[in-house]
């Protein structure tokens, strides 16, 4: 039995990988503001998940049922190539990458709390209530 297979911590888990894959992006393209004809690129959850969703097949036992509209996505990084900031052809705009690294420090932090409550109640379940 994996005390750590819950749902509850799987989604943690995706969500932090989210955020880290989100913040490494963002620190790209930080470092290359000045890189002549550089694109910034973007991690685009909603996309994946609505290009997976569109794939799935699944079939419904009554027709009073609704249609399935579940599915898993992963986070996949692009790059956005139909704008340009600079005149070197450079499109990272440091004030808005700088306001999502901030915003992505807060739900990273947030989501440690989440999982650091998660395994305060396993320590006090393996303890016995104490």
């Amino acid at each position: 039995m994996n005390i750590f297979a819950n749902s509850t911590m799987q989604s943690l888990e995706k969500a932090v990988d989210y955020s880290s894959l989100k913040q490494k992006v963002i620190s790209n393209n930080i470092a290359n503001v000045d890189t002549p004809n550089f694109k910034a690129q973007e991690v685009n959850f909603r996309e994946a998940l609505s290009s997976e969703v569109d794939k799935l097949q699944a079939n419904r036992t009554d027709s009073k049922h609704f249609e399935f509209t579940g599915g898993t996505g992963e986070p996949f990084v692009f790059s956005n190539t139909n704008s340009s900031y600079q005149q070197n052809g450079n499109n990272v705009d440091i004030d808005s990458e700088m306001s999502e690294m901030a915003k992505n420090q807060i739900y990273y932090n947030a989501l440690i709390d989440r999982l650091n409550g998660q395994f305060q109640s396993l320590k006090t379940v393996i303890r016995g209530g104490k």
